[in-house]
C-alpha cells in the first residue's frame, strides 16, 4: 500500500472489533469452479470465527464445507467519502458437534427465516485483512465532493 492512497491498514484487533459490530456480510466461494458471493448476516464467535446460519439443503454450505472461502462485511458513508472492510480468509466447516450447535442457536446468528434443516457454518480466520478508506481532507478540514 502506498503512503498517500488514501486508505490506512487495520490490524488484526481493529478487524475484528469492526466485524463484531457489523451486521452483514458476503462470504465468497466456488460453486462449480466460477466465483460466488452471497450476502448473508453472521455472528463472530469468541475466537474470531465467523458464523453463518443456514439450511441443510444450502448449495452454499454444501460447496464450502471443507473449502478455503473469504467473507467480508464493509461500512461505507457516501457523504464523506469514508468507511472500511474486513476480509476473514480462512476453511469453512459445516459444525457437526451437537453442543457446539446448540450453543449457536442460544447465542449465535439470528435468521429472519426458519431454515428446514438448520445447520451452522464455521469459517475459522487463518488470515484477517482490513482497511479503512479516511475522509478526505486539506489541513484538517473535511472536502466535500
Amino acid at each position: 500500500m502506498y503512503g498517500n492512497d488514501g486508505f490506512r491498514e487495520l490490524d488484526r484487533r481493529e478487524c475484528l472489533e469492526r466485524l463484531a459490530a457489523a451486521v452483514v456480510g458476503r462470504v465468497v466461494f466456488t460453486q462449480e469452479a466460477l466465483p460466488a458471493v452471497l450476502p448473508f448476516r453472521f455472528w463472530l464467535d469468541r475466537d474470531g470465527a465467523v458464523v453463518l446460519r443456514t439450511s441443510s439443503v444450502s448449495e452454499m454450505a454444501r460447496a464450502v464445507d471443507g473449502a478455503v472461502v473469504a467473507f467480508e462485511a464493509d461500512e461505507v458513508d457516501a457523504a464523506a467519502h469514508a468507511g472500511w472492510s474486513v476480509v476473514v480468509t480462512g476453511v469453512a466447516s459445516v459444525i457437526a458437534d451437537a453442543a457446539e450447535r446448540e450453543r449457536l442457536r442460544e447465542r449465535g446468528p439470528r435468521s429472519r427465516v426458519s431454515w428446514p434443516g438448520e445447520i451452522f457454518v464455521r469459517i475459522t480466520p487463518e488470515l484477517v485483512t482490513g482497511r479503512e478508506l479516511l475522509a478526505e481532507t486539506v489541513d484538517g478540514v473535511r472536502l466535500s465532493r
